[in-house]
């Protein structure tokens, strides 16, 4: 029996977007994290005083997260790239999609969400950044440091909750093999996590340790260090 739908162009007669609220625009942010001087970092930009228009820009002065408005021919992780390549002259950055930022009031100009995205890459990925676009600065922040800052918009909401979910991702995976030597004290390993993590209450490091064999992908050598075994790529993201 063939099924009978309903004729989207006849629906649509009867409907009306004056019934709901519609944004005022559509944004893209993205957040680039690294291991410098083994603390973690963020890549933020220092909005230009003026715009493209030689107008006030808005939040103009105050650090931000680099990004900016989707055009209509792209979706958010297109524009996040686009953008990111404005603002920063980075390209090649795999980012994932992590929150939605709707709540009205967020934005001075309007209703304005935002879909924020974030990736966790070597050091060297970031070498290359550069100014550009509205960005009159582009620097790597410890993230300790970068809460200390007036950051534009609500942005320091965003950085918190994307370091809430690189801390999760940090102490379930191998990401941070990627910045220590092949072999490794578990003190090394420590002590990068709770730098990178921000953790107050890590376990003490003979528990530590302990909690260290029971992971398939770090095993020991003869001289009591640790190292990653080939299982290292089934854990991370860098491959």
């Amino acid at each position: 029996m063939k099924e009978k739908f309903v004729d989207n162009k006849a629906a649509l007669e009867g409907y009306s977007t004056d019934k709901f609220r519609t944004p005022d625009g559509y944004t893209s942010d993205i957040l680039l994290f690294t291991m410098k001087e083994r603390k973690l970092h963020v890549l933020l930009i220092q909005r230009s005083e003026t715009n493209a228009e030689g107008k006030p820009n808005i939040e103009g002065g105050k650090w931000a997260i680099p990004g900016g408005f989707v055009n209509p021919d792209e979706d958010a992780h297109q524009a996040g790239l686009r953008e990111l390549e404005e603002e920063t002259s980075l390209t090649d950055i795999p980012l994932t999609a992590f929150g939605v930022y709707d709540k009205p009031g967020r934005d001075p100009r309007g209703w304005i969400i935002s879909r924020a995205h974030y990736a966790f890459v070597p050091l060297e990925a970031l070498l290359a950044r550069k100014a550009g676009d509205d960005a009159k600065r582009v620097d790597l922040v410890a993230v300790s440091d970068a809460f200390t800052l007036e950051l534009a918009f609500d942005h320091k909401q965003i950085l918190q909750d994307a370091v809430d979910k690189i801390t999760r991702e940090l102490l379930r995976s191998t990401k941070l093999s990627e910045f220590l030597p092949e072999f490794f004290s578990a003190k090394e390993l420590y002590d990068m996590i709770s730098e990178a993590t921000y953790r107050e209450a890590l376990p003490p490091l003979h528990v530590f340790e302990d909690y260290l064999v029971l992971l398939p992908f770090i095993e020991q050598d003869g001289a009591g260090k640790y190292y990653f075994n080939q299982t290292v790529n089934a854990h991370s993201i860098f491959f």
